[in-house]
């Protein structure tokens, strides 16, 4: 046998004649001639180079195998043709994403939704401070990236979607949340509990530090969010954090500051010059579809137009 000779459409000929018993059937089931359909089995029987029919459109010996064969063939294909089809919307198949650190506390709260919906999707997660997934976005490692202070460049596309306030964090026993609002000035002289230089978190403070030409006289660098939370509540300083590494933390003094908390927020990050995988384009829609429905209603912001625009480009589809 000939395999180079066989095409699908051979064989879904020879199927429908199997099933139905009869030429002129399958020729109205599938929209041809019935000379055509002959022809069809004619070049089959050739292909296969046996007698595959008898005079009352059995199949014979051979021809009983290859029917089983072929109706294999045809339905694998067409779970494959389910599986595209899956696939092309979003809903199989598999994307990377890198996130830095303290976004670790809100990264369930949008994966557990979209897994719920979308469970034929298989997510693998980088965690690491800003600097690993800094290096990680530079080499493009991983399809989408989540950041609180996103990298700029000439390919890099980020949409903002939730709020990220950063606050002051005291011990539970600090002067300042026992006294009416006090002004940070006051606290200069307090040690400060910073993440290492580069943090997101750290870049937003300083910023916000050197716009006031205020300066901290003591500081101390912790390379971890649950070190410095710790350390706060033993009294060894004070610290500025993202409000949602502190869900469910009563243990803190939290002052009352007119300045704080500080704006922040949430980024999407990807390349524009990476095609991302369909998996990956339908996270980025859920989230901005239905991000309300799984996060505080207060933090949404879905500020994700261009982002969108630019997974939405036929140019860009995977």
């Amino acid at each position: 046998m000939n395999v180079r000779h066989l095409t699908f459409r051979l064989l879904q000929v020879y199927v429908t004649v199997v099933r139905l018993g009869s030429v002129s059937r399958a020729a109205a089931e599938l929209h041809l001639t019935q000379p055509t359909v002959s022809q069809q089995l004619k070049r089959l029987a050739e292909a296969v180079g046996e007698p595959l029919l008898d005079t009352r459109m059995k199949p014979t010996f051979i021809g009983t195998e290859l029917y089983h064969a072929a109706l294999e063939s045809l339905s694998r294909f067409e779970d494959f043709g389910g599986f595209l089809q899956d696939a092309r919307q979003g809903t199989r198949g598999s994307f990377s994403i890198g996130v830095v650190t303290t976004a670790k506390y809100i990264l369930p709260r949008l994966l557990g939704p979209f897994n719920r919906q979308f469970p034929g999707v298989e997510v693998s997660i980088s965690v690491g401070n800003r600097g690993y997934i800094l290096e990680r976005h530079r080499h493009q490692q991983d399809d989408v990236y989540l950041f609180s202070h996103p990298p700029t460049g000439e390919h890099t596309l980020s949409g903002r979607f939730i709020h990220n306030p950063l606050v002051l964090i005291t011990p539970p026993d600090h002067w300042a949340v026992k006294k009416p609002p006090v002004t940070f000035a006051e606290l200069l002289n307090e040690r400060f509990l910073l993440r290492e230089p580069g943090s997101a978190t750290r870049l937003v403070f300083e910023e916000w530090l050197r716009k006031r030409n205020l300066q901290l006289k003591r500081v101390m660098q912790v390379e971890s969010n649950e070190v410095i939370r710790m350390s706060v509540e033993q009294g060894l300083g004070l610290a500025v954090l993202s409000e949602h590494t502190l869900e469910g933390e009563h243990r803190l003094g939290r002052p009352a500051l007119p300045e704080f908390p500080l704006s922040s927020h949430w980024y999407l990050v990807c390349h524009g010059n990476r095609r991302l995988p369909y998996a990956a384009a339908n996270f980025v829609r859920f989230i901005n579809d239905h991000l309300a429905a799984c996060v505080k209603e207060s933090y949404i912001d879905k500020d994700l137009a261009a982002l969108l625009g630019h997974i939405n480009k036929p140019g860009n589809k995977p």
